[in-house]
């Protein structure tokens, strides 16, 4: 079983204000809604949807685990939990709005890449544990940090790209896995093709190292 995230849409959207004359076409599509003045700000010339609104309403059209990705990265970089949640409580219905509540309480602005988020919320939809994130980890070796991890357990769980098939940097993750697992640790890599392609096999994998 594969996990879809999104059909492929290279259309650019666009949300404009209700009774807007803006028509979708080929290249465009327009979504009407209202909007409140709060709900808007200017770049380069350009008035936009603030990150909160941008964010309530992508949770009408993304599945949960890509929302749970775009909502990770917008707190990192955009705006704070509060500011979602106010947006979320000005717009509570409607479409996307249980999706919304399902994905925000498990955001977290220390997730490092998109494909971790996805992994969570298969993790999340398997009910297996939260994990920790960005775990530090010190061994006689140095010091490292984990993309997820459950400490009692020891088990730490990483996500590798594409920059983990460099040469430097793979050399540098033996050197670094093999710290760990002398340290006592189990460590589990999966790439986007596992975590995509086969996320029943990764949720397994990962419950059977938690002892489940």
């Amino acid at each position: 079983m594969a996990i879809p995230l999104q059909k492929e849409d290279i259309r650019v959207h666009l949300t404009v204000a209700t009774g807007s004359a803006l028509r979708s076409r080929a290249d465009r599509s327009i979504h009407r809604s209202p909007l409140a003045a709060s709900e808007v700000v200017e770049r380069s010339g350009f008035r936009l949807t603030t990150p909160q609104r941008t964010w309530r309403d992508l949770a009408a059209t993304l599945v949960p685990a890509a929302l749970l990705a775009v909502t990770d990265q917008l707190l990192a970089r955009w705006c704070s939990a509060s500011d979602v949640r106010a947006q979320l409580d000005l717009r509570p219905s409607g479409r996307g709005s249980a999706r919304a509540r399902e994905v925000l309480p498990i955001a977290d602005p220390r997730a490092e890449s998109p494909m971790e988020s996805v992994l969570r919320w298969l993790l999340h939809e398997a009910g297996v544990p939260a994990p920790e994130l960005q775990y530090v980890i010190r061994t006689a070796e140095g010091t490292f940090r984990a993309d997820l991890a459950w400490p009692r357990a020891k088990l730490l769980v990483e996500f590798d790209g594409a920059i983990h098939r460099d040469g430097d940097v793979f050399v540098r993750d033996l050197r670094r896995q093999n710290a760990l697992v002398a340290a006592g640790w189990t460590v589990l890599r999966f790439s986007g093709a596992d975590v995509l392609g086969r996320p029943l096999d990764v949720v397994a994998a990962i419950l059977r190292a938690l002892g489940g």
